[in-house]
């Protein structure tokens, strides 16, 4: 490839290094079609002055063929003889000499017949449309199912979730197969008041439903007659299905831990509970949520009140 200056060929090599493998490669091979062209043009032009010196060559041979004398019919007949040896020898060099010339120049044609750019530059290759598309829709749909996946476990983790009640504990408040939805967002902000309905885990996916009677710091007792006593004196309440018949551990006064809560079922003679020593006194950092909602049955739906 031809430069003007130095100049320019100092620009051209300074770009020929930014390039990468595939576009240098590239531009070889329009190098390649150049050279082969080139080399086409001056086999053309060599046939050309080729054929003008053999015309030239035989109007010569005339003119002095016909100004010359008759020689001995004999010398004539072995001069004959040797130029025809002589030009059939020539003929067949001839022949063989254009046969390989054609076969290089159908070869050369061959690889010229791809298009030769002279000024080529670096050209990205464009994407099918159809083919970005799908692509950016694969990724559209990845991330708006990741959004989706993270939006449901923050929910679930740290706003509420859907649970179910299996047990008659909580009657007549709450009954077996009701649908509740759990508040697990208000406790980060608050500690649990009293009678709320609390969630917390019994053992490995086993979960607990019950209401809070005593809160931290507060003593707690249980008298034979079923009365709760709350530091001495007598919770008013009305939550109780029946009253109670088993004081349970709570059959002696008992003073909450700082984070501590005793609860109970509302149905007290059916209800495993603080009372018992393999529930106990609930800890604040084990309370998942507070029930608020009633879902199902639908004619019971609304809000749960204290």
């Amino acid at each position: 490839m031809a430069f003007d200056s130095e100049e320019k060929k100092s620009d051209f090599e300074s770009w020929a290094e930014a390039m990468t493998y595939e576009e240098e490669k590239e531009l070889k091979r329009q190098e390649k079609l150049q050279q082969k062209q080139e080399r086409l043009a001056e086999k053309a032009a060599k046939k050309a002055a080729k054929n003008n010196t053999a015309e030239a060559s035989d109007k010569t041979g005339e003119t002095e063929g016909g100004e010359a004398k008759a020689e001995d019919s004999k010398s004539d007949e072995t001069k004959t003889e040797t130029e025809s040896v002589n030009k059939e020898a020539s003929e067949g060099d001839g022949e063989k000499t254009e046969e390989a010339e054609n076969s290089e120049e159908t070869s050369d044609k061959t690889d010229a017949d791809e298009e030769y750019n002279p000024d080529y530059i670096k050209v990205k290759k464009k994407k099918d449309p159809n083919e970005v598309n799908i692509v950016k829709e694969l990724l559209s749909l990845i991330i708006y199912i990741g959004i989706v996946i993270i939006l449901c476990y923050l929910i679930i983790t740290y706003v509420g979730q859907r649970t179910t009640v299996n047990g008659r504990s909580m009657e007549n408040t709450l009954h077996d197969g009701d649908n509740l939805w759990i508040d697990k967002f208000t406790y980060h902000f608050k500690d649990p008041e009293r009678f709320d309905i609390i969630v917390f885990p019994y053992e490995d996916d086993v979960y607990y439903i019950k209401r809070v009677i005593g809160l931290p710091g507060e003593t707690v007792q249980i008298l034979p007659d079923g009365t709760i006593l709350i530091n001495g004196k007598r919770l008013v309440e009305s939550y109780g299905k029946e009253i109670i018949l088993e004081s349970g551990t709570a059959a002696e006064e008992r003073t909450l831990g700082e984070d501590e809560f005793f609860v109970l079922g509302d149905n007290r003679n059916d209800s495993r509970d603080s009372r018992w020593a393999d529930v106990g006194d609930i800890n604040k950092e084990d309370i998942i949520g507070k029930a608020v909602l009633r879902l199902s049955p639908i004619k019971q739906f609304g809000k749960l009140d204290k």
